[in-house]
């Protein structure tokens, strides 16, 4: 019989005694918990008898295993309970076959790959093997079973793993939604299916949403970006050589000394270019034009080039003076005896950023006091040059305050000011 079906049977119970009796009747076995008797109770006269009904209802359920599955009556005499019998046949329960296919999650978004979980159980009340196939309308995607087979035994349950794999990426745009079914079918030989099975196994729909590898914002960004390097190269770029350029020629161009100069001199400054007096060669008087003397507090001062101009020769000499935190030093260049230093240029140097006081003087003038932290390069030009008599001194004056970060990154322990001061050393007329 088929499971979910209804069948009977009947038993004939017959009395062989002297006496009346009653007999109850019992199923018991496998069968009992879906099997009864009609009536369940018979009374008979001595040598008479009587056919009772035995229904059988067997579930649609994993629980009632097919084949054959015995049957056992009870007949309980109520006055010779020493009596009791059991009556015992077989009944064969047919088989069917139901998969219970759940995939999880039924939606999945990647850039080329998405794993689902294929959740299957056996409902029928039968072994069987299971394969598993997945499919779409077109060949963009592959599939993978992890594993391919299984085999379930009734009311048994397993999970399968799938990868649903595209060929190609999608670079941008908007995503992709590939469709595709899975099944789970029975492999191997069996009877001809029944109508509400064939129902159990519809193919579970599911699909695979192919995301782009760049989002569409960064589309966006791109082309800005790209608006602004045209921008730069087509209009800023042009501009900013062009400042560059202005700016350049600007810094060669003569500039004012500032007013103490004047006044200390008496005579008229110039920025970067200066003219000679007279077109002989003279020559140095009083050793050779070296005039080299120590500063205090610093180095020595270097001589010039010597270079041969209009009433002189061009020289050139460096005052380096070094000063601790919160002292005050002086570096000095004295002018040699039996000449004259006609200073045409300046150059101060605060390459490590000190912070403090700066004082230029020639002789008894002072040209120029100057912060510290206000430069790095300081320059000053005279197209007349200021005049420094014999056994005069170029002094510079530095009061150290904070000693600046060199080049290095190491913060000095003290302050460094180098000066160069260059002119033409001439000899005095007699």
């Amino acid at each position: 019989m088929a499971p979910g079906d209804t069948a009977t049977t009947g038993l004939t119970v017959r009395n062989d005694s002297d006496i009346v009796e009653a007999y109850s009747l019992e199923v018991v076995g496998d069968c009992a918990s879906w099997a009864t008797v009609e009536p369940a109770r018979v009374s008979l006269y001595p040598g008479t008898s009587e056919t009772v009904t035995v229904r059988l209802e067997p579930p649609r359920s994993p629980e009632v295993r097919a084949g054959a599955v015995p049957l056992g009556v009870r007949v309980l005499p109520a006055e010779h309970p020493e009596s009791v019998r059991v009556l015992e046949t077989t009944v064969h329960v047919g088989e069917f076959r139901e998969l219970r296919t759940e995939l999880a999650p039924r939606r999945r978004r990647g850039w080329l790959r998405g794993r689902y979980r294929l959740a299957v159980r056996n409902q029928g009340n039968a072994p069987v093997e299971v394969g598993f196939t997945a499919g779409q309308p077109g060949e963009e995607l592959g599939f993978a079973f992890s594993p391919d087979k299984r085999k379930l035994e009734p009311g048994e349950s397993a999970e399968v793993g799938l990868r649903v794999r595209t060929g190609k990426p999608v670079w941008f745009g908007t995503p992709v939604v590939w469709p595709f079914t899975v099944d789970a079918t029975e492999t191997g030989e069996r009877d001809e299916p029944r109508p509400e099975e064939s129902a159990v196994r519809a193919p579970l729909d599911a699909e695979f949403v192919q995301i782009p590898i760049f989002p569409r914002w960064l589309l966006v960004v791109l082309a800005a970006l790209l608006a602004l390097l045209l921008a730069w190269f087509t209009l800023v770029r042009p501009a900013v050589r062009s400042a560059a350029k202005e700016a350049a020629n600007e810094a060669v161009q003569p500039r004012p000394a500032p007013a103490g100069e004047q006044e200390g001199a008496g005579q008229t400054p110039g920025a970067g270019a200066r003219t000679g007096t007279g077109t002989g060669a003279g020559t140095q008087p009083g050793g050779g034009g070296t005039g080299a003397a120590p500063g205090t507090g610093g180095e020595g001062t270097a001589p010039g080039d010597g270079t041969a101009l209009g009433g002189g020769l061009q020289s050139a000499h460096t005052i380096d003076v070094q000063t601790s935190g919160g002292e005050t030093k002086t570096g000095t260049y004295r002018v040699p005896k039996g000449s004259v230093f006609g200073v045409t240029d300046i150059v101060v140097a605060n390459f490590q950023g000190d912070e403090g006081l700066l004082t230029i003087t020639f002789g008894d003038r002072k040209i120029t006091t100057i912060a510290l932290e206000t430069f790095r390069n300081q320059d000053y030009h005279w197209v007349t040059p200021i005049k420094v008599p014999e056994n005069d001194t170029v002094t510079v004056e530095v009061t150290c305050e904070k000693p600046g970060t060199p080049a290095n990154g190491r913060r000095s322990q003290g302050c460094h000011e180098v000066m160069n001061v260059s002119g033409v050393l001439s000899g005095i007329t007699q």
